[in-house]
């Protein structure tokens, strides 16, 4: 019980702290639609079981004990949210108005976003592998191990769901249609310094 209670506890906390998944739901939600930032929300969530996946397999620990292969993931990562950050700037249109790119996101696109951008965020990483080597117990079940990750991946998806039900409201979106090229520079600013950061650490830590 009380090693359930340190995973719910440590996870929710992880969940709340903003980063790239919040900012792409949010972004989502306020300049497409509701139903745009619900499925990314899903596609985050799916991003979350691929970091339980290699973790169950043994491969979190492969990941954490080969820094060559960390630093790879990583670079790979900030790369991404740069390129999603300077497509965003690149969106920007006349003031009030929405793009046919925009209005035209598929369900698969926004759920690819939301993958993509869990799936290869290095900080998911070492959430994922520190919870399963440093909380959860060599002795648990594998049953139990399963329901951890399960629970992650659920708890990510309720959280950012509830995210895209309030950025989304018709009201919140109605209040800022004249703001949504600023969204996406705001946004795309905030992914860029996102993977800036990314890879001024994995630079810090090769100089050292």
């Amino acid at each position: 019980m009380a090693e359930w209670l340190a995973v719910i506890t440590i996870t929710l906390f992880a969940v709340i702290s903003p980063g790239p998944d919040f900012a792409m739901v949010s972004r989502n939600s306020l300049t497409l639609s509701r139903r745009a930032g619900l499925v990314t929300a899903l596609g985050i969530g799916a991003g979350v079981l691929v970091h339980v996946s290699y973790t169950l397999l043994g491969i979190g620990v492969l990941i954490r004990e080969t820094p060559t292969l960390f630093d790879v993931l990583k670079l790979a990562g900030a790369a991404y949210l740069a390129w999603l950050g300077w497509q965003m700037l690149l969106s920007h249109k006349t003031e009030g108005a929405v793009s046919a790119s925009e209005t035209a996101l598929s369900d698969l696109a926004a759920f690819r976003i939301g993958f993509l951008t869990n799936a290869l965020n290095p900080k998911t990483t070492i959430f994922i592998v520190s919870l399963f080597m440093q909380v959860i117990q060599a002795e648990t079940p594998l049953a139990t191990r399963i329901g951890y990750g399960l629970f992650i991946s659920f708890a990510h998806v309720v959280w950012f769901s509830t995210v895209s039900l309030f950025f989304g409201a018709p009201s919140v979106q109605q209040r800022i249609l004249r703001l949504r090229p600023w969204i996406d520079r705001i946004f795309g600013v905030l992914l860029i310094g996102f993977a800036i950061a990314l890879a001024a650490t994995d630079l810090a830590r090769t100089a050292v």
